[in-house]
């Protein structure tokens, strides 16, 4: 069955902001057995989201749309949908209720731009109805129209869990049965080139590979009808894909590079602490958005300025003149530090320049350095990472993780320069 994307928002259209979302929806669908024929994106105009809707009704059986669905002056896709399908907006009780029962939790007003939210096009059907993400669909002249966020997370989330299980009801005889293998160390370069040689091999099995800073999610895909021989063709093909890269998957399916950590910490025995300075408390944050991290995670210490590692780490003044915060040394002893201060069998360290100032010739921007203490070592190497400051930052966090998931199960770390 074949269909087309039409992605919204003036960011896209001006290049402030790449258009993943097109990308991800497009190697999901694929990957589904579906067939994107066009990729459009057009500006926050009505003349052009029009014009590509109507198309999309001559040439598309179904048609994914992103943007336009919050709550700023901008976000008019509902709008321009009512005005160029002839369907007059209407409120949507569910959708309102949602919106107000938010609106009391967080003890804030309900404004017009909020309520905004509630109005669709004549004939939408809502595609969450706990609300965990607003988006609609509607069938116009056959085509099935499903309009979903411009936030990748949420865009991502209805896509899955609603968007393709239900196109495929729809048009599908056989089931679709998935693998996710999530990936971090390698780029997707070098995952094209290594998986160039073994899509030969992928028999039935369709094979596919998406960013998701800073991981890269491999999906594994077969449509059949006998689950058992489904599931060992996925088996077989998923062995090949791990005997290529195995150290660098960290995860398979919905589960989070902190939850696999934490499982390893509490299966060794071992419990961790953080000293945090260019990462601002991102690392713990991640780590106790796992319930039960209590088990393993004494506690973490954001020291970002000098004083601050001086003072609740023990790090030498005299080190921090010689080599500055960003160095070799003292990550060494900001993870040895906080492993001492809160007792822990883990202390891993975090110091580096998230930018965009601070850097040098010597130690530009993206420069981190990452350290691990235990009762009989200290490691630490140094990184460079690409991007703005929030990039930096979050790429910082994921490797001081991968760090731990890779020393516990005595796997080599990435290497560093």
């Amino acid at each position: 069955m074949y269909g087309e994307i039409i992605t919204i928002g003036d960011e896209l259209t001006s290049g402030r902001t790449l258009n993943l979302n097109a990308r991800y929806a497009a190697g999901r669908l694929t990957a589904s057995g579906l067939k994107v024929n066009r990729i459009t994106s057009v500006g926050d105009n009505y003349p052009m989201v029009a014009e590509a809707l109507r198309r999309a009704i001559e040439n598309s059986r179904f048609v994914i749309v992103t943007g336009g669905l919050g709550s700023t002056e901008d976000d008019r896709t509902s709008e321009i949908v009512a005005k160029a399908l002839n369907r007059p907006l209407s409120l949507d009780e569910k959708m309102f209720r949602l919106i107000e029962k938010h609106v009391k939790a967080m003890g804030i007003t309900l404004t017009p731009s909020l309520e905004k939210m509630a109005w669709m096009p004549d004939g939408s059907r809502l595609l969450s109805p706990e609300g965990r993400a607003c988006g609609f669909c509607l069938v116009e002249k056959g085509v099935r129209f499903y309009f979903l966020p411009g936030v990748p997370e949420q865009m991502r989330y209805l896509l899955d869990k609603v968007v393709i299980p239900e196109l495929l009801s729809f048009w599908q005889t056989q089931a679709v049965h998935w693998r996710i293998l999530k990936v971090y160390g390698l780029s997707e370069p070098d995952l094209a080139e290594i998986f160039r040689d073994i899509e030969s091999k992928s028999g039935e099995v369709v094979l596919g590979f998406y960013p998701h800073f800073p991981e890269i999610h491999i999906t594994l895909s077969m449509r059949g009808e006998d689950e058992s021989t489904v599931s060992k063709e996925l088996d077989r093909f998923e062995s090949e894909v791990i005997n290529l890269i195995g150290p660098y998957v960290f995860a398979r399916g919905e589960q989070t590079l902190e939850e696999v950590v934490g499982e390893l910490l509490r299966s060794h025995g071992l419990t961790l602490s953080l000293a945090e300075s260019c990462t601002g408390g991102l690392i713990g944050h991640r780590i106790t958005n796992v319930s039960g991290s209590s088990d393993y995670f004494q506690g973490g210490i954001i020291c970002y300025s000098n004083a601050a590692k001086v003072n609740l780490l023990g790090v030498s003044s005299e080190m921090l003149q010689e080599h500055g915060a960003v160095s070799d040394p003292t990550a060494r002893q900001m993870a040895e530090g906080v492993r001492k201060a809160l007792k822990s069998d883990l202390g891993v360290s975090v110091t580096g320049i998230a930018g965009p100032t601070g850097g040098s010739k010597v130690k530009p921007v993206g420069t981190v350095f990452i350290g691990l203490a235990n009762a009989n070592e200290i490691l630490a190497r140094k990184y460079r990472f690409w991007g703005d400051r929030e990039q930096v930052k979050l790429q910082s966090a994921t490797m001081a993780l991968d760090w731990v998931r890779r020393y516990v199960t005595n796997t080599p770390l990435l290497p560093g320069l």
